[in-house]
């Protein structure tokens, strides 16, 4: 739910035009902070992994989407990043051996129509770069989800630090980029240094730190179905803070997705024991 502050504070409050230093400045600043209270960094193995799954999940996820983002309407975007979980339940199946039920496929469907129907307004403008990238992004964040979930965590290494280590490793990573493409940022005002804050500390130190806690806990194609949470969540801000006008099918979008979401946390009614 705070991944759908983004639009908000980013359209209200931060300069435009910087997209991925923005995203530095969000990642790299709770990356380290998350590292100062764990005071634990990877090792062997453990180097290369969290650089793999800190671009996988943060890093490549996020450029993909500024690039669909810029290129498609946002409603465009949104949906195509939608159809994460039946990325998932494929890519699950290939590396974890989870086979997807008909029931978390057919809510997965039905979570895409949803966000469709939420953020899908007026002309649909049909670019394939924007679209290739807005599928890309998908692709990324679930095969960062489910190589999180086959190798885990070393021994002893609790949440903070991993996900410290994978917010520090795509931040620096992306730096060099940035700096490359669009140059230093401006002197950020109280206003945007308010929303940097907020993005770097909620909706990134503390939203990902939820969000890695409980992928360890879930099953990978359930927990792939809450970031459809962020449109929905986009769309209420919208409306009860900037006054914009939320339709009858929207209101029915907005339900459809929830309901997707909670069904995809039962298990399949009248499915035998131990295939849930």
């Amino acid at each position: 739910m705070s991944w759908g502050t983004t639009y908000l504070v980013t359209t209200e409050f931060l300069p435009p035009g910087i997209p991925l230093l923005s995203g530095v400045l969000r990642v790299l600043p709770a990356g380290l902070l998350l590292l100062l209270i764990a005071r634990r960094l990877p090792a062997g193995d453990w180097w290369w992994r969290c650089a793999v799954l800190g671009m996988l999940n943060i890093g490549a996820f996020n450029t993909l989407l500024f690039v669909a983002a810029y290129r498609l309407p946002g409603g465009v975007a949104a949906t195509l990043i939608a159809v994460q979980p039946l990325l998932v339940a494929g890519l699950a199946f290939a590396l974890l051996g989870e086979r997807p039920t008909r029931w978390r496929l057919g809510w997965g469907v039905a979570g895409v129509v949803g966000v469709g129907l939420i953020v899908l307004r007026g002309t649909i403008t049909f670019d394939l770069v924007g679209i290739l990238a807005g599928l890309a992004a998908a692709a990324s964040m679930s095969a960062g989800v489910v190589l999180t979930k086959r190798w885990g965590r070393p021994p002893g290494t609790g949440t903070l630090a991993f996900t410290g280590w994978q917010l520090t490793a795509s931040g620096l990573l992306l730096l060099p980029v940035a700096l490359l493409v669009e140059g230093l940022p401006p002197m950020p005002d109280a206003a945007a240094l308010g929303g940097y804050a907020w993005l770097a500390i909620i909706g990134t130190a503390v939203a990902y730190v939820l969000w890695f806690q409980g992928l360890g806990r879930l099953p990978v194609t359930a927990v792939s179905f809450l970031p459809l949470l962020s449109p929905a969540v986009a769309a209420a801000l919208g409306w009860l803070v900037l006054g914009q006008a939320l339709t009858p099918i929207q209101g029915a979008g907005f339900a459809l997705a929830l309901l997707s979401i909670a069904a995809a946390q039962l298990p399949p009614p009248f499915a035998e024991k131990g295939k849930a």
